[in-house]
């Protein structure tokens, strides 16, 4: 499916890296990318503009085309990433947008449907968790221990090395549960879209650790009864990032909210599951 690629400038004066596919005048279910827009599959993107959408998934700060200045000291927080996602709904239709955050994007989803629900009509929140980076509640489970000792012990690559990032993205697919191949296709296509050349900006278009250094204060998981509008919660059976009964969690305390555990899937939606997401998503 052709797509259409633009640059959004909010009212704060941040550039967002922004594609479209699907009918422009057709209702928008805007993508949060974690953090840049190809963390969400090709293959769900036309799944849900074929079913009447306008699909439109964007680079965070520090990611892809957006604004980048610097990832190792985000001077922004986890709120302003969700002021950028509500001026981008709102520059795209005078209509809300059905919200998806998938990741650390679900964090930023979370938040701006929170913060600004007049700008959102439905939300989707995939593979994510209650709570910001860091020590995780007592109640929520925590990454796989097993997984993250050999996530962790993986040499970093030469950032520079189109190959060999490639080659990491691979290796930490198959030690998360997703598909190496798919993996490093990402992972170089996350490579060619990033804008400098410097290791810091590589690592954080490939890896997301601008959030290591984001504000993500005030705590936000208390507010989430407060959510008044339809909600899709989408999980892997065998995410080891981000395990299952955090999803679960979201699904219990967001008040109708619809839990999809995906059995054949871990962080990464599958294309596989592409139609049975899509489905999920345009019932809501």
């Amino acid at each position: 499916m052709r797509s259409t690629v633009f640059s959004f400038r909010t009212p704060g004066g941040v550039t967002l890296g922004v594609e479209r596919f699907g009918d422009p005048a057709a209702p928008v279910v805007l993508l949060v990318g974690a953090p840049t827009m190809l963390s969400w599959p090709d293959a769900l993107c036309a799944a849900l503009a074929d079913g009447g959408r306008q699909v439109v998934r964007y680079d965070l700060r520090d990611s892809g085309t957006s604004t980048t200045v610097d990832p190792e000291a985000p001077a922004y927080t986890l709120r302003d990433l969700a002021l950028d996602a509500a001026a981008l709904a709102r520059g795209l239709d005078d209509r809300p947008a059905h919200l998806a955050g998938i990741g650390v994007g679900g964090m930023v989803a979370q938040v701006a449907a929170l913060d600004h629900p007049g700008a959102f009509s439905a939300l989707t929140l995939a593979g994510t968790r209650p709570v910001a980076p860091g020590p995780v509640d007592d109640d929520l489970p925590s990454h796989d221990e097993a997984a993250m000792g050999r996530l962790f012990a993986l040499p970093a690559p030469d950032w520079s090395d189109r190959a060999a990032v490639a080659e990491r993205a691979a290796a930490a697919a198959a030690i998360l549960g997703d598909d190496p191949a798919a993996a490093r296709t990402r992972a170089e296509r996350v490579f060619d879209r990033t804008p400098g050349t410097e290791p810091a900006i590589r690592m954080a278009n490939q890896l997301g650790t601008v959030f290591s250094g984001l504000d993500c204060r005030p705590r936000w998981r208390e507010r989430l009864p407060q959510l008044a509008m339809p909600t899709l919660v989408v999980h892997g059976r065998h995410d080891r990032f981000f395990p299952v009964g955090n999803g679960e969690a979201l699904a219990r305390e967001i008040p109708g909210a619809r839990l999809l555990v995906l059995d054949q899937a871990a962080t990464a939606i599958p294309d596989a599951a592409a139609a049975e997401v899509a489905t999920a998503m345009l019932a809501l």
